[in-house]
């Protein structure tokens, strides 16, 4: 079937076939490409946004807190600001007015939290599962899909590393009273030193930037179909002014060149005018072009020669027949009693 299109249908066919194939496996490798791309991005705002918020809750820890337990009673009056999971959610919601950082959402989501809204949920509850199976892991990311929604997210284990928390968590009879007045006795304790009670966990919405990378791969495909149409453009320029010209005078001469002598003067001259073009090009096409025109006008001298020495044959065929019909007429009997009375109406007319 491929063989019965023309030359330039047939670059045409195959560099579609390529184009296909190669925009399946570029499409396939940029698609990865741009997806890894927008999770290392995702990530990466994770990352920022958790240790932003490791800093506060450090900062609240190591400073904030001993510095108002020195000034004030923890007995008699509480201060929710020397949390640290407190503090560190307060300064995220205001990180979080930053447009490139306002969809993302934080929590110390905890087994047996004080506050009830950092319950983890199910999700959360295995992944911190999987940290206390997986004591040297410091990290977990992914995708979950909430309400619909797809997120990623990247968690770190929530581990009591400081006895300082257990002032507050190991038991209400430990806890400062002030403490048990504002949160009362039923959550938040019984934490232990070393012990992972949580994750933090911070959600990036996944489907904007999916959206932007499925974008961005439109506009890439977009761009190589345009490309691969004017190089099929130009192609068929190419080959049809550059190759496919140049042959047709050629083709036409040499399918000529089978016909009756009559049209060899008329070969000569359309050789002369369609071919003086070709031989004067510098490529391939020029030389062949110069090739055969010389291989036309030896062709042409020789039919020239052919021709003159025919005639010559002929006039010796016909002077051959001459002299074979006379010697036949003389050798007739006719011709032999013609001329004997010749003979004797000459001596008659001797006589």
């Amino acid at each position: 079937m491929v063989r019965r299109l023309n030359l330039a249908s047939q670059f045409t066919l195959i560099l579609s076939i390529i184009f296909v194939i190669g925009i399946f496996i570029g499409g396939l490798s940029l698609s990865k490409a741009l997806e890894n791309k927008a999770q290392i991005e995702m990530t990466y705002r994770a990352q920022l946004a958790m240790q932003l918020v490791n800093a506060v809750k450090s900062y609240t820890s190591n400073d904030i807190a001993p510095l108002l337990a020195s000034v004030t009673n923890p007995e008699s009056r509480f201060f929710p600001e020397t949390v640290p999971s407190l503090s560190g959610r307060r300064v995220f919601e205001r990180f979080k007015q930053d447009w490139k950082y306002k969809d993302l959402i934080y929590k110390d989501a905890a087994l047996n939290p004080t506050n009830p809204h950092d319950k983890a949920d199910l999700f959360e509850a295995n992944l911190v599962e999987k940290f206390e199976q997986n004591r040297d892991t410091k990290n977990f990311s992914g995708f979950r899909s909430v309400k619909g929604e797809q997120l990623f997210y990247s968690a770190q284990p929530l581990t009591v590393n400081s006895p300082t928390c257990l002032k507050c968590h190991s038991t209400p009879e430990m806890a400062p009273k002030s403490h048990v007045h504002l949160y009362g006795t039923k959550n938040g304790y019984g934490w232990k030193l070393n012990q992972i009670i949580g994750t933090q966990i911070i959600y990036v919405p996944a489907s904007e930037l999916f959206e932007n990378a499925h974008k961005a791969l439109l506009m890439f495909v977009g761009i190589f179909i345009i490309i691969f149409a004017l190089v099929i453009v130009c192609i068929n320029y190419l080959l049809k002014w550059r190759v496919i010209q140049p042959l047709k005078p050629m083709a036409q001469l040499a399918s000529q060149m089978t016909q009756d002598a009559a049209m060899k003067s008329e070969i000569w001259a359309q050789e002369r005018s369609a071919l003086t073009k070709i031989a004067k090009r510098t490529d391939e096409f020029g030389y062949l072009g110069r090739v055969f025109q010389k291989m036309m006008h030896e062709i042409y001298l020789r039919e020239q020669q052919l021709t003159q020495q025919l005639q010559q044959l002929q006039v010796e065929i016909n002077h051959s027949k001459r002299q074979r019909e006379v010697a036949e007429i003389e050798e007739s009997d006719y011709f032999k009693n013609l001329q004997k009375t010749a003979k004797e109406i000459r001596n008659q007319w001797d006589k």
